[in-house]
């Protein structure tokens, strides 16, 4: 199968050993929405990530088994085959393979086990059939299950927004979208600099990098309430750090940062025009700004036009149990 990708992106980076297939991204589509995941049969991954809302849910911090609170935010799935340098707000996990037993064990998630997963999977009526179409005869495994989900998660890959069209010279900026571009990126010497498009880089609108982006007043590195990216490494400089995350569909992606605390886009731009709080590791890139209200709106004007309607309606990211012939 070959990966529909815009000629504009570095190419994806697919594993030799999960390679793209019809009967394994369909497989990967089914297990994405299917509840029989979850211990009770009750959490899908889409119940955290939405299409309509870009692959996250609308809330601060998602809810799991039981309705458990976890910790952080849902980060959107669009082009998440891109991110070659660990998922998640932490980069625990070094892929997409990978990333599937987190939410599949964890007791705030899905709170299940792979002994009774793959169980349950072996003697379902359908599901043993599908397998064996996407991987050949044998027994479920938990191999098959990552790789099938890590297949489909490829797949959601977004670049139909206006932005897009803007750069492929099939569409224009408004007057106030061409002012928020041109602050984004620094690119316009009448514009005070926004410092955005340092960490924020097109086409995929984020660096990969983990930052300090100074949303915590802490007294020092050991005081962080979440040590992000610092849990994983072990190193101090690290703690407060946690994943930048694509700008792109985060219209649709509130509310915002790694623990959902900001409500809206203007709570976003407020808090980077003040520069932060005060950490030793905080990003260079965030400190004061000198924009004023109108610079502020010309950014979240062309931060919308990131919004892919195209993606969060590709029928061939929906729920394939409400139609049952799929």
């Amino acid at each position: 199968m070959k990966l529909e990708e815009p000629g504009y992106f570095v190419p994806m980076a697919i594993p030799a050993g999960n390679p793209l297939t019809e009967e394994g991204v369909a497989l990967g589509r089914r297990l994405f929405y299917d509840p029989i995941l979850s211990a009770d049969s009750s959490t899908s991954c889409a119940s955290c990530h939405r299409q309509e809302l870009a692959f996250t849910d609308g809330r601060a911090v998602s809810t799991g088994l039981e309705g458990r609170s976890g910790t952080r935010n849902a980060i959107s799935l669009a082009n998440v085959g891109y991110r070659y340098k660990g998922l998640f707000w932490d980069g625990r996990a070094a892929s997409l393979e990978e990333q599937v037993t987190h939410p599949i064990t964890d007791a705030r998630e899905m709170g299940n086990s792979w002994e009774e997963l793959l169980r349950v999977l072996n003697n379902h009526p359908d599901y043993p059939q599908r397998f064996e179409a996407a991987f050949g005869p044998g027994p479920v495994t938990r191999s098959q299950v990552e790789r099938a989900l890590a297949q489909f998660q490829r797949t959601l890959i977004s670049s139909g927004s206006k932005f897009d069209s803007v750069l492929q010279q099939k569409a224009q900026f408004s007057e106030q979208e061409e002012r928020g571009f041109h602050l984004f990126f620094d690119s316009r010497a009448d514009l005070p600099m926004a410092e955005c498009g340092h960490c924020h880089l097109d086409p995929l609108f984020t660096n990969l990098a983990f930052e300090n982006n100074g949303i915590e007043a802490v007294h020092g590195l050991e005081d962080f309430p979440d040590r992000g990216r610092g849990r994983i490494t072990g190193r101090l400089t690290d703690n407060g750090k946690f994943r930048v995350p694509s700008l792109r569909n985060v219209a649709l992606t509130a509310p915002y940062m790694h623990d959902g605390r900001f409500r809206t886009l203007k709570e976003v731009v407020d808090h980077y025009a003040t520069g932060g709080h005060r950490a030793v590791n905080k990003s260079a890139n965030v400190r004061p700004l000198r924009l004023n209200e109108q610079h502020k709106a010309d950014l979240i004007a062309f931060l919308h036009t990131l919004t892919d309607t195209v993606f969060i309606a590709d029928p061939r990211f929906s729920d394939p149990f409400k139609n049952k012939q799929q």
